[in-house]
């Protein structure tokens, strides 16, 4: 039995490039592996960190690109961070309304989550002025889901293309607080409100069409914000002006980073892999969900609370896949896993749809487009739906040359695929995942047999 050849190569420009050549028979996937840090998670604990009083401890800490950009955008106002490590980092805060005018532009380099919550604060902070940018990526995607109900609440936001793209200018004001129906499902718009909301005096509710991730509602509480969530409207409320106080935060792994290993434990054949510590928060779990109707081997053990959020451990055994349809409520809670679950249901009998995922096409690509492509590629027959894809499952796929876009989520995906592909895959713009996932390569080598 020969083994999987798994290489890295950095190029003249700097990319790198991933190169998968499995073997034509044998391939397995053994082993215990622990993902990285919850990236939502990590975020939020690290600003709400910087604007509490006295001293937040965060364990398990993400060290992607990511939280490194938040990091550096709250230490440039004022908040002091210690290195970045998964043991230990502390984060001394400076008090609610407190954030220093900075110096220079804060770069939320990749990092959506970053800049959309960040604007929450920025715009609360009366009388000081903020620039914010990102990279070529962020500055293109869209910002007026955020901005414009902040404008509702008497923010003063200047930006490219209507105030819709990156860079954003911010003239803090002490904002009004308002009930926002949000058009759309989303943490990202709830969180940034609810920022905005911490330092404005009144109550502050979003209400949502579907239920979206709650992380930030649990990590306020535990920070000791005053808020009301009504299940029944989708509706959460905050009361302004409340205290925050430092906490010690511990950060389950990311079930973003698990789905490609659970994915890849159900494809390929005679595989048994065991995702340790994966935060469960039901509002994450739709991969599990859309996963258990597809037929694939996943148990959750060993399942407790950390700190707030539901822990488990994930077995997943290789299985015979069946297609099946995803939308509705389930997409908010599995939207930055359905480029992984498109490659699920190569691999499934009969047609699987997704809809409802128009989100994807604004994320660091356009995920539908690149996925359908790549997978295309690769001999796959994905077709293109405007808020999802069809994805007829049976046809082996054949390694090629690919390209993740400089995409996390897309070069990730690609090389689950290319496991069970016949020949040599090559992924071009491969560093992508270390926006998310630092040691992905590293763990790939490590469980393939």
């Amino acid at each position: 039995m020969s083994a999987a050849v798994i290489t890295l190569e950095t190029q003249t420009d700097q990319s790198h490039k991933l190169i998968i050549h499995p073997p034509s028979i044998g391939l397995s996937l053994q082993g215990c592996i622990r993902v990285p840090g919850d990236k939502s998670i990590s975020h939020r604990a690290l600003m709400l960190g910087a604007i509490a009083q006295g001293e937040t401890q965060i364990e398990g800490l993400l060290l992607g690109e990511d939280p490194r950009s938040t990091a550096s955008c709250f230490q440039a106002m004022g908040a002091q961070i210690s290195q970045l490590n998964t043991e230990l980092v502390r984060v001394q805060g400076i008090g609610l309304g407190q954030l220093q005018e900075p110096i220079d532009v804060l770069n939320a380099g990749n990092s959506g989550t970053t800049l959309r919550l960040m604007l929450g604060l920025l715009a609360s902070h009366p009388g000081r002025f903020f620039t914010v940018t990102g990279d070529s990526s962020l500055r293109s995607r869209p910002m007026s889901r955020v901005v414009q109900p902040l404008q509702q609440m008497g923010a003063q936001i200047w930006g490219r293309k209507g105030n819709s793209l990156a860079p954003l200018a911010i003239q803090g004001q002490t904002l009004k607080p308002i009930h926002y129906y949000s058009p759309i499902a989303s943490a990202q718009v709830k969180s940034c409100l609810l920022l905005a909301g911490l330092f404005t005096p009144g109550e502050t509710t979003i209400t949502e069409p579907a239920l979206s991730r709650d992380h930030s509602e649990r990590m306020l509480r535990a920070f000791g914000a005053q808020l009301t969530i009504d299940p029944d409207t989708n509706s959460v409320t905050l009361n302004g002006l409340a205290q925050l106080h430092g906490q010690k935060v511990i950060v389950p792994g990311d079930i973003s980073s698990a789905a490609f290993w659970l994915v890849a434990g159900a494809i390929v054949p005679d595989s048994e892999l065991v995702i340790q510590n994966v935060g469960v928060n039901p509002t994450r779990t739709g991969i599990l969900e859309a996963l258990a109707l597809m037929g694939a081997d996943i148990q959750l053990e060993n399942q407790r609370e950390v700190a707030g959020e539901p822990v488990a451990d994930l077995r997943v055994r290789s299985s015979a896949l069946k297609s099946c349809t995803i939308g509705g409520d389930i997409i908010p809670r599995m939207i930055d896993e359905i480029p992984i679950l498109a490659v699920a249901a190569v691999f499934a009998t009969g047609t699987t749809i997704i809809r409802d995922a128009a989100e994807l096409r604004v994320k660091e690509s356009d995920r539908i487009t690149v996925m359908a492509q790549q997978l295309n590629k690769m001999g796959a027959k994905v077709n293109e739906l405007p808020d999802g894809m069809e994805i007829t499952g049976g046809t082996p796929l054949v390694g090629t040359d690919l390209d993740s876009y400089t995409d996390h989520r897309i070069a990730m995906s690609l090389a689950i695929a290319s496991l069970v592909a016949n020949g040599i895959t090559t992924i071009h713009r491969a560093e992508a995942a270390a926006i998310s996932y630092p040691d992905f390569t590293a763990t790939l080598t490590k469980v393939v047999c």
